[in-house]
């Protein structure tokens, strides 16, 4: 999936026929499924995050013959500025999930990482886009795949890693949706990985704050100040307990 802007030119008009970079944050749209656009598929496919390319197509790469009345006439050759915001490679992922469990457990380990990575991307982009439920179900999607039983201690040492990340989105965007008893959980779950988590010991902090424990939510940001004494967010939530 990708994040474009783009703006679509017939030849010898100076008007665009289509556009959305009047969207202040176009959506993510799917090769193949939202952009079926012959020509604009392949060269996207070439492109960068942060790229802006020019492409003309012609109608075998566009409309074809019968064009797209009333808008394009037949046989138009058509220009696309486009510019490359974001781009998430989610074929992998998709088959992934589309498997039976028994084969999901005869997958490579990292290629399981690579779809939970892929899967927490996309939960980021949901969550920049303030979609803190569709980011909730992403992480819980990338979470589920993460309890395979490693084989030696650096695939533990890799999984484990894999799984804080997620651990610690999960426990914010708990947070975002109000439910500081889940926020705390998953914060919890970070601390088992990492005991020494700043970042999960103010989460677990600010969600005790929210169910006014408050002794609870000292504990858990005095120890996180101790990891980082000069942390603004965790001495601002120590002030406001204060």
């Amino acid at each position: 999936g990708c994040t474009v802007k783009y703006t679509g030119y017939l030849e010898h008009w100076d008007e665009p026929f289509c556009t959305n970079c009047y969207s202040k944050s176009p959506g993510l749209m799917k090769l193949g499924k939202d952009i079926t656009l012959g020509g604009l598929e392949i060269g996207l496919l070439t492109m960068k995050k942060g790229e802006v390319a020019r492409f003309v197509f012609t109608p075998d790469y566009a409309y074809g013959r019968q064009g797209c009345p009333p808008l394009i006439p037949p046989n138009a050759t058509v220009m696309f500025e486009v510019e490359v915001l974001d781009f998430l490679d989610s074929d992998e992922s998709d088959t992934f999930f589309e498997l039976t469990s028994e084969q999901q457990d005869t997958f490579p380990l990292q290629k399981v990482l690579k779809v939970a990575d892929t899967e927490r991307e996309f939960g980021n982009y949901l969550y920049r886009k303030r979609h803190f439920e569709g980011a909730k179900d992403r992480y819980k999607r990338a979470f589920s795949i993460l309890g395979r039983s490693p084989s030696s201690e650096a695939e533990q040492c890799q999984i484990d890693a894999s799984k804080l990340l997620v651990l610690l989105n999960l426990s914010l965007t708990y947070l975002k949706l109000e439910r500081p008893a889940q926020a705390l959980a998953y914060g919890e779950k970070a601390l088992e990985i990492d005991q020494r988590n700043a970042k999960a010991l103010f989460r677990c902090g600010q969600a005790c704050l929210c169910m006014t424990e408050y002794e609870k939510a000292r504990d858990f940001l005095v120890r996180a100040q101790h990891i980082q004494p000069f942390n603004h967010d965790i001495n601002n939530e120590l002030k406001k307990l204060a």
